[in-house]
């Protein structure tokens, strides 16, 4: 049972560091993630950081605390996984709680406000930029840019919540694969 408790707290330490110590958002973890828990604990193997990172890119949720989760159930079962999840995320949630404190105080300073408006219109650069990626690997045929207009349409103009829209988008894909599927079906008879 101490060795348990060890190990979770090694848990812990590991991806409170990870945390803390990586800007540039979740995808900038998985390399220092690799390192730690394969290269120096041997928790893990390479093949196993694949997984993972496809795993936490196709579940809901931010990368790097899908990673940690997955991670810490891996080692330590569901308590590896909490304290996992608990230690990468608890670096930038104290960062937060510390500047909202301190930007309440200097909110209404000009350059205060100045430096906000640079870094809406550096977000909504990044926000682009994603957006472009994105639509890169997207596939390119009649059914994606429906689902594209539709998503837009039914969000910005018609205020659909999201949720909806994106368990339709899903029905919408399968619905039009169970039809090409079954056109190309009839095709080769």
């Amino acid at each position: 049972m101490k060795q348990k408790l060890k190990q979770i707290l090694t848990v812990f330490i590991t991806f409170f560091k990870i945390g803390a110590f990586t800007f540039g958002g979740g995808y900038a973890m998985i390399p220092l993630i690799q390192k730690e828990v394969v290269e120096k604990k041997k928790w893990i193997t390479d093949e196993d950081i694949l997984e993972i990172v496809a795993i936490a890119e196709s579940t809901p949720g931010p990368i790097a605390i899908n990673a940690a989760t997955f991670v810490g159930f891996r080692i330590c079962g569901f308590f590896g996984a909490m304290f996992a999840t608990l230690g990468v995320v608890l670096p930038s949630f104290v960062i937060i709680l510390c500047i909202s404190f301190v930007l309440e105080e200097f909110q209404h300073i000009k350059a205060v406000q100045y430096a906000f408006n640079g870094i809406r219109a550096g977000v909504l650069g990044l926000l682009i930029k994603a957006l472009w990626t994105m639509y890169k690997k997207c596939p390119k045929n009649l059914t994606a840019y429906i689902v594209i207009a539709a998503s837009f349409i039914f969000s910005a103009f018609l205020k659909v919540d999201v949720l909806i829209i994106i368990i339709g988008c899903a029905l919408f894909g399968l619905i039009s694969s169970v039809i090409i599927s079954r056109r190309e079906k009839n095709d080769i008879s």
